[in-house]
């Protein structure tokens, strides 16, 4: 077997000598090229570099989630084909690894590439779905590029906590998870919409859901971690289906309070929920516009301010070592 071992040399929880010893440990078990990244967007050249490869059979994304977003936009650079193209493993090396722990595997990097390495002997793998992001014909954001996400997409208030952390890490701060409680506090204080949303949802066939403050939409479940504590912001979401939607109307201090504290005491079968939340299931085709540009993110990293993005969930995307 050859495979590509794509590493991020800034991923916050493994060591130069760690990252050295999983290096080594592959190279045990198969052909291995390890190439660091050296700037932005390089793991998704390095992943369409695999995909239009004739002899590359597994990329393995060592890093944290933003690592894995970008080799996965690689590999389905000219579209999904799971057949058809190397399949993918993840070590995780970020603060989070929400996909990694998502598809079951430890979130410590040298117990899941031994995980990775059994399951190879014994040729476990899944075809997973994913959710695919793109701008909205028709409107000012209908050139902006489609891109793949793994395991959410937000649009709106997550999107704006998102765009903050982002910031303090640029200023040297560490991204730990009482860093994201802060911005949450910070974006809440800041809000301008959070009691008259500006966020429509529309579907083919169904009514428009109007005025949401947030929308977030899942392609799995949990929808983060804080710690070790999952969060379950759409508990039915799978990789076996297609997207799931939480949407809030109203984020007055008692309703926060009131879906803060569902979240965090959520489990897989109960999530947020009430009168001011929508929820959606296994949805294939829909569109978020809004009145006023908001911040807009997909898998933990911030994209920028958006008016309209339309999503399509992919069921059979891609091949997953687990």
């Amino acid at each position: 077997m050859r495979a590509l071992l794509v590493v991020n040399p800034a991923a916050t929880t493994t060591s130069a000598r760690t990252r050295d010893v999983l290096i080594h440990a592959l190279a045990s078990e198969m052909k291995l090229e390890a190439v660091s990244t050296e700037y932005r967007g390089h793991a998704r050249d390095l992943g369409r570099r695999a995909a239009e490869s004739d002899d590359i059979d597994l990329v393995v994304a060592l890093g944290g989630d933003g690592t894995v977003n970008e080799v996965v936009n690689g590999l389905l650079h000219n579209g999904p084909h799971p057949e058809g193209l190397p399949r993918l493993a993840v070590v995780p090396g970020g603060s989070t690894n929400v996909f990694a722990r998502a598809l079951g595997l430890p979130n410590d990097a040298v117990e899941a590439t031994g995980a990775i390495l059994d399951a190879l002997r014994d040729r476990t793998e899944r075809t997973v779905g994913l959710g695919l992001a793109a701008g909205t014909p028709g409107t000012e954001d209908e050139g902006v590029p489609q891109r793949w996400f793994t395991f959410c997409a937000g649009f709106g208030f997550d999107a704006g906590v998102v765009g903050r952390v982002e910031q303090q890490r640029e200023r040297g701060r560490r991204s730990t998870h009482a860093l994201y409680i802060r911005q949450v506090l910070r974006q809440f204080l800041d809000e301008p919409h959070r009691r008259h949303g500006t966020i429509t949802l529309e579907q083919p066939g169904t009514d428009p859901v109007t005025d949401l403050v947030l929308s977030i939409v899942c392609n799995t479940s949990p929808w983060t971690y804080l710690g070790n504590r999952p969060v379950y912001a759409s508990p039915k979401a799978s990789f076996d289906t297609a997207l799931d939607v939480l949407g809030l109307s109203k984020l007055s201090t008692p309703a926060v309070a009131r879906y803060a504290t569902q979240l965090l005491t959520s489990s897989p079968e109960r999530g947020p929920h009430g009168k001011h939340a929508v929820t959606l299931h296994d949805q294939t085709d829909f569109t978020l516009h809004s009145k006023v540009p908001l911040p807009f993110q997909m898998d933990g990293d911030h994209l920028g301010l958006r008016t309209s993005v339309t999503f399509t969930g992919v069921r059979r995307a891609l091949r997953v070592i687990v």
